[in-house]
């Protein structure tokens, strides 16, 4: 949201200042790596609204990036029992939002896409207009097009205080001490904490969360132009929802429970992937891509979410200081939205309002 927010500023004249606490395209936070999925198939009607704003702010950022960002796969899936309820107010939205999407009958739904394997209660939702983003390449274009538009980036500079001014803030960084007209804080899962420098208490919780990539056979259909990008609505068999990106390049089939294991501190987050995690996967495996449920493990890796009880973003004013903006609470599916989120929290800091429909995003449902 950092990389978005200085990208969308400098292209409205500004003078910007981007501090990150550790490098750029680190592994530390929530956007490293190969993918992340991108969909209009949401259960609720204004992200899938928004979408329609952010598929083309993708494309633009592709041509002045000069290189490819948002990658077309086999379409997009979501499948589980028919009577999922947050499969079902997905189908809604989409019908309320007139998205093109079928709606397949596991045997149907067998041979388009005989990867899986549906049981004979599933529904499976298709919507073709799905993919995947490159996530490290996605930030890294727009830190660096800021760059080249005047934008100064300080790598390794965490801050430690914050002062708010009548007309500025202070901010006092690992690399030195700087002053600013307005503060855009996305600082992630470290959100909390800098928050309540602030003023403002939410509800945040990072959580711990692990990416798998498994080995995919060459004689089966999972790379991305064959396959596509999925969500298991299992949560009733599984207790958790399982989501996979076909492999690409040199990454392996992702398959991930969303979400993982609460910790208050970021810092305090062990790095090292849980073998546990894989073998909690195989059963899934077995029940829906059987094919691969036996694949050599590639890669794991952690990845954090900073969820909201709701599971809907925050970006807003802070309530008493109009220029100072929040952007936090992703709850591990952001990204897809990260370059429209960049041009809300432009648009809030310089217009003091914003042309998208952000009233999921305010911080009026979690302050008093």
């Amino acid at each position: 949201m950092g990389s978005a927010a200085a990208y969308a500023l400098t292209q409205r004249g500004q003078r910007v200042l981007l501090l990150e606490q550790f490098a750029l395209n680190h592994r530390m936070g929530s956007s490293y790596g190969h993918s992340r999925i991108i969909r209009y198939a949401y259960d609720h009607a204004q992200y899938v609204t928004l979408m329609r704003d952010t598929f083309p702010l993708w494309r633009t950022l592709e041509r002045e990036a000069g290189e490819q960002l948002l990658h077309r796969t086999g379409g997009g899936i979501d499948f589980g029992p028919a009577s999922d309820p947050r499969l079902l107010a997905t189908i809604k939205a989409l019908q309320a939002s007139k998205i093109e999407h079928e709606l397949l009958e596991p045997a149907a739904a067998q041979l388009r896409f005989p990867q899986f394997h549906f049981p004979d209660d599933t529904l499976v939702l298709y919507q073709p207009d799905s993919g995947f983003l490159a996530a490290s390449a996605a930030v890294m274009a727009q830190a660096k097009l800021a760059r080249a538009a005047g934008a100064q980036i300080i790598e390794h500079s965490p801050v430690e205080r914050i002062e708010i001014q009548d007309d500025g803030v202070v901010l006092y960084s690992a690399t030195g001490t700087y002053t600013a007209d307005r503060l855009l804080l996305t600082a992630g899962a470290w959100a909390k904490r800098l928050l309540r420098q602030v003023g403002v208490e939410l509800p945040l919780q990072p959580l711990r969360c692990q990416l798998n990539f498994f080995q995919p056979l060459p004689s089966a259909p999972f790379t991305a132009p064959d396959c596509p990008v999925w969500i298991a609505h299992v949560e009733s068999r599984f207790q958790r929802t399982v989501y996979g990106v076909p492999a690409h390049g040199s990454s392996g089939f992702k398959v991930a429970f969303h979400g993982g294991e609460p910790f208050d501190d970021p810092d305090a987050i062990s790095r090292e992937p849980d073998a546990e995690n894989v073998a909690a996967l195989r059963p899934f495996l077995r029940s829906y891509l059987p094919v691969i449920a036996d694949s050599p493990l590639l890669e794991s890796r952690i990845c954090l979410y900073t969820q909201t009880p709701d599971e809907h973003f925050i970006v807003d004013r802070h309530p008493q200081h109009a220029h100072v903006i929040i952007a936090a609470g992703f709850s591990g599916h952001g990204f897809k939205f990260s370059i429209i989120i960049g041009q809300m929290l432009t648009q809030l800091a310089l217009d003091g309002a914003t042309e998208y429909e952000d009233s999921l995003f305010k911080l009026k449902r979690f302050i008093d």
